[in-house]
């Protein structure tokens, strides 16, 4: 009889080994398909690398997963196509009653790609705008929210608390348990909080802070994105490296050697 049981819990133990195998491999099979894909440029990745920021925020493809004001689609061009079998994407972009132009045309390229590329075809869009459009997704449904390089833009908004209004939102998306990740460019500690008014880079300290204010726990931080090259006092900011180049030809040299900015990454989550 001993035996027997012995056996039998063998057996479960092997089928459950195999079995997570399995479907770890079929998430990295996903991930790594996307990524590895001809029809997206891979000319960034050496500076936000993708793959090893997706695995370190948890993400399965069989997640419901918001992102953040995707723009044009850079990260979109990875998590869409990851998703699409057997997940779930919102891709929370501007809003399209917004007077911007800006946001405007970017709204509409986007929704371009997914009404004519297959990659992008069970894309669910929805709009957000800190303060004002924050029903990124029904309430309680996503596995994870992503936000990359977006937290300065809300910090140097007209209104001083969409920074904490968009946290607010990210949350009440979340499931219990749900995950946050943010990217953000990084400003040194011992700068001035003056710098972040125009600069483009953030407080690590900050982001953690208004994280927590909305209710979120910090589970771990990572130097991924980070770039010790980046000084992080350009004279137009952030946009002097690339792949802006704000200066134009101006130092050119210079600033493609240093790369893209310094960058925390940050893994929060929704308690239970």
């Amino acid at each position: 009889m001993k035996l027997a049981l012995k056996t039998l819990l063998v057996a479960t133990l092997t089928i459950s080994s195999t079995m997570a195998l399995a479907h770890n491999h079929a998430s990295e099979s996903a991930l790594s398909h996307a990524v590895k894909s001809s029809e997206r440029s891979s000319e960034r990745d050496q500076y936000r690398h993708p793959v090893e920021t997706l695995e370190f925020f948890g993400f399965k493809p069989t997640m419901t997963v918001v992102e953040i004001a995707p723009g044009g689609g850079w990260y979109s061009e990875i998590l869409a196509p990851a998703l699409k079998e057997q997940g779930t994407y919102y891709a929370a972009h501007f809003p399209a009653d917004s007077s911007v132009g800006y946001y405007q045309r970017s709204l509409a390229g986007f929704k371009k790609k997914v009404a004519e590329d297959e990659r992008f075809s069970k894309v669910k869009i929805t709009e957000f705008a800190p303060t004002t459009h924050l029903d990124i997704a029904p309430a309680d449904s996503a596995d994870m929210v992503l936000t990359f390089r977006n937290v300065h833009n809300w910090y140097m908004g007209k209104d001083k608390d969409g920074a904490v209004s968009a946290f607010q939102s990210f949350y009440k998306a979340l499931k219990p348990g749900g995950t946050l990740g943010v990217v953000e460019h990084r400003l040194p500690e011992d700068r001035a909080d003056e710098m972040q008014k125009s600069s483009g880079y953030m407080k690590q300290s900050y982001v953690i802070e208004i994280a927590k204010k909305a209710g979120f726990e910090l589970v771990a931080d990572s130097d991924i994105n980070a770039n010790p090259l980046d000084t992080a006092d350009h004279p137009k900011g952030v946009w002097t490296l690339p792949p802006s180049l704000r200066l134009g030809e101006q130092d050119a040299a210079k600033y493609k050697a240093i790369g893209e900015s310094d960058r925390m990454t940050l893994k929060f989550k929704k308690p239970l």
